[in-house]
C-alpha cells in the first residue's frame, strides 16, 4: 500500500506541478510563490486546504487492509521509493492512494526513462515486478483514467473508489510519502501526526525537515528564494 500525502490536499493553484524533486522544488519554490502572492496582496497559504478525512483515514483503511505488527512501514519525501519497496518485499499488487496515478505522463514512452516520482508505478508494471495496480484517486484530483489509455491497455490497472475496496487485503508494506514538491510545508506538522496515528513503528528515508516561517526571513534569504 502506497499513500501520497497530497491525496488529502486541495489546491486551487493547479500550476504547481513538477516531476523533479530537489531542494528547490520541495522548499525554495514554496517561499518564492508565497512572496509572489504577497506582492499581489494575496495569501498563498489559503490556496490550499487539508481534507478533514485525514483524521479518519487509518480507521477506514483498517476496515479493508490487514497486517501484523511486523509490517514494514516507510516514510519518505519522494514517492519514487515505492518502486524499491515493492521490489524489496516481492509484492504482486500495489494499492495507491494519490492525487496522481504515477503511471508515467506521456504514454508508454515515458516508461523508457529511469524510475522517478511520475512513473514508478508504470515502471513496476512494465518491468514485471507487480502484476496489478489499484489506483484510488484523491477526491481533489484533476486526473482521469482516460488520460492513460495507452498504459491502461498494456497493463492490469484498476481504478477504484474508496468504497469499492474489499475486506481482508493482506499488506506486506506501507509506504507514506510527503511529496514535498506538491505538499505545502505548513502542513508538515499534520503530516507527522498522520504518520504517528498509524500506531506502528516506521523508518524514515530521505525526508528532510522543512521549517516554514516566511515572517522570519532575512532580505538576503528572500532574494535567494525569489531566484529559485
Amino acid at each position: 500500500m502506497s499513500i501520497d500525502w497530497d491525496y488529502f490536499i486541495s489546491a486551487e493553484n493547479q500550476e504547481i506541478t513538477s516531476s523533479v524533486e530537489n531542494k528547490r522544488t520541495i522548499n525554495d519554490l514554496w517561499y518564492k510563490r508565497y512572496f509572489q502572492y504577497k506582492s499581489y496582496g494575496k495569501d498563498f497559504e489559503k490556496s490550499f486546504a487539508l481534507s478533514k478525512d485525514v483524521d479518519f483515514f487509518w480507521n477506514k483503511i483498517k476496515q479493508f487492509f490487514r497486517w501484523d505488527q511486523e509490517v514494514n512501514v516507510y516514510v519518505s519525501d519522494s514517492h519514487a521509493l515505492s518502486y524499491k519497496f515493492a521490489e524489496k518485499f516481492n509484492v504482486d499488487e500495489v494499492y495507491l492512494f494519490d492525487a496522481h496515478s504515477d503511471l508515467g505522463y506521456g504514454g508508454l514512452a515515458s516508461l523508457q526513462f529511469e524510475v522517478n516520482c511520475a512513473n514508478w508505478l508504470g515502471k513496476l508494471l512494465k518491468n514485471g515486478i507487480i502484476n496489478k495496480a489499484y489506483i484510488i484517486y484523491s477526491p481533489f484530483t484533476k486526473e482521469k483514467p482516460e488520460f492513460f489509455k495507452e498504459i491502461n491497455k498494456a497493463f492490469n490497472i484498476q481504478y477504484l473508489k474508496f468504497d469499492d475496496l474489499y475486506e481482508g487485503i493482506k499488506t506486506a508494506a506501507i509506504h507514506i510519502c510527503r511529496s514535498g514538491a506538491w505538499s505545502p510545508p505548513w502542513f508538515d506538522g499534520k503530516f507527522v501526526e498522520f504518520v504517528r496515528t498509524l500506531g506502528l513503528p516506521y523508518k524514515v528515508y530521505q525526508c528532510p525537515i522543512r521549517k516554514w516561517n516566511p515572517n522570519n526571513v532575512t532580505f538576503a534569504q528572500k532574494l535567494e528564494y525569489m531566484m529559485a
